[in-house]
């Protein structure tokens, strides 16, 4: 399949090349801001930030993990932190959930068109695509041997989120189609984070400040 993706003047090529480093910069710089209040031990400033930008964060970050553009900031940890430390309640659990599952389905599907508009060695040639051409020939392997019912699958399970994401852009699937199964998987998979996050802090000494 030939490319799609207009390859344009050199500003276009470097947004195209490193503007993902770019956008993943400011994630850190949003969470650094959190984690340096937090250090510092001002639990009001931290509380407000937390307020403020707590969920913005959230999805900012997912967004971008979704996109398999994050992988110091895998969402295994992340949900598990903000029902413990920043939500306090049902409803707050419930809307953490949801920014994270629109969150990183956005980013899946931005990494889906990707694939289906600008084809497989497009992606393999981009310095912040890092997987590599043998793991995804493994997750061509995983698509074509299941289907699509492999998209929500992986996306409920550790470790293999978003790996069938670009399979599923190489295969023309329909893009309302990887949506639905996308959020399919991605929701299974906050929920059961967040309850196994609730289910272990109740076991935790009461010593320890959570």
């Amino acid at each position: 399949m030939a490319s799609e993706v207009s390859t344009g003047g050199p500003i276009r090529r470097f947004l195209s090349d490193y503007g993902p480093f770019l956008l993943a910069g400011l994630a850190l710089v949003l969470a650094g801001a959190g984690i340096a209040l937090a250090m510092i031990g001002d639990a009001a400033a931290t509380q407000r930030w937390l307020d403020r930008y707590g969920l913005a964060a959230l999805f900012f970050i997912l967004v971008l993990e979704g996109a398999m553009l994050l992988y110091f900031a895998p969402s295994e940890s992340l949900i598990p932190i903000t029902v413990l430390f920043v939500m306090d309640s049902v409803p707050g659990y419930v809307a953490a959930i949801l920014v994270a599952v629109v969150g990183a389905t956005i980013g899946q599907f931005c990494l889906f068109q990707l694939a289906k508009r600008g084809g497989r060695e497009y992606l393999l040639q981009k310095p912040w695509f890092r997987v590599s051409e043998d793991a995804l020939d493994r997750f061509d392997g995983w698509f074509d041997r299941w289907g699509r019912i492999v998209v929500p699958a992986s996306n409920a399970l550790l470790f293999t989120r978003g790996m069938v994401t670009v399979p599923a852009g190489l295969a023309e699937m329909r893009d309302w189609e990887f949506l639905a199964l996308s959020a399919l998987g991605t929701l299974i998979f906050q929920t059961w984070l967040a309850l196994a996050a609730l289910y272990f802090v109740e076991y935790l000494p009461d010593s320890v400040p959570i």
